[in-house]
């Protein structure tokens, strides 16, 4: 089937080898596929490298944004997808893909994203509504200066595609412990070019507010055992946020 316009697929990658091969299958539909990679060491860039219309750069691992940024620039293409290696890109999603790229009406459209935790399917966490765009028009989008959870800033109309994107992140306890160090490391960051000083404020309380919020208030409880220890690592991802930031400050006393 030919596509009515050139596609380009992106996507950054750090040691996704059991994810990258499904990942490149399931981009069926895109004339070209970029792999921007931060130096894997588990045979990553060689599994890429073994298929058609694929081509990788490495390049040491700043923050998402401009690893992102990146990915965009060397784009052939106006139009490109930009997932990550652990969400599913299912067939009637690239169908719908397909479909909406004959005649686009937006310059950027949202997917719901279905969000597996420790391989069961959480439906609620905070997570019930989570719209992200994986569809683009690279000449009216960017992502912003955030280090770590960075947006797509779209400068135009978008829309939501129908179908759901799976999600399969964090398949085990230690893979969380593992990013969430590293994301806290980079807010951190965030707040120390900003300024912000930690305090016994943010040390106790922000993080038994995480918990409760993400546990009671947006019904973490509804999703079980699961639900719990997403919420319990959220609020330590917190705290160990302002402890990043408190270390920071003692290095330069």
């Amino acid at each position: 089937m030919e596509n009515p316009i050139k596609i380009s697929a992106l996507a950054i990658t750090l040691n996704e080898a059991d994810n990258i091969g499904a990942y490149i299958e399931s981009l069926w539909f895109a004339d070209e596929i970029i792999i921007v990679d931060s130096f894997s060491t588990d045979g990553t860039v060689e599994i890429a490298e073994k298929y058609d219309r694929v081509t990788v750069y490495q390049r040491p691992f700043n923050n998402f944004s401009e690893q992102k940024n990146f990915a965009i620039s060397k784009a052939k293409n106006e139009w490109v997808t930009f997932f990550d290696p652990d969400e599913e890109v299912t067939k009637k999603l690239a169908d719908e893909i397909i479909h909406t790229a004959k005649n686009p009406t937006a310059i950027g459209y949202f997917v719901k994203r279905d969000y597996y935790f420790m391989d069961k399917l959480l439906k609620y966490s905070g997570i019930q509504n989570d719209y992200i765009i994986r569809f683009f028009n690279k000449s009216y989008c960017k992502y912003n200066d955030n280090l770590v959870h960075e947006l797509l800033i779209a400068n135009g109309k978008t829309l939501k595609l129908k179908n759901h994107l799976p999600h399969h992140t964090y398949k085990s306890f230690d893979d969380y412990t593992a990013k969430m160090h590293h994301y806290s490391e980079l807010q951190a960051v965030m707040l120390y070019e900003k300024d912000k000083k930690p305090t016994l404020y943010h040390f106790f309380f922000r993080p038994f507010y995480r918990f409760g919020y993400q546990f009671f208030f947006r019904l973490g409880i509804l999703d079980g055992k699961e639900g719990f220890i997403l919420a319990y690592l959220s609020a330590f991802s917190v705290f160990k946020r302002y402890v990043n930031l408190w270390l920071m400050y003692r290095k330069i006393e």
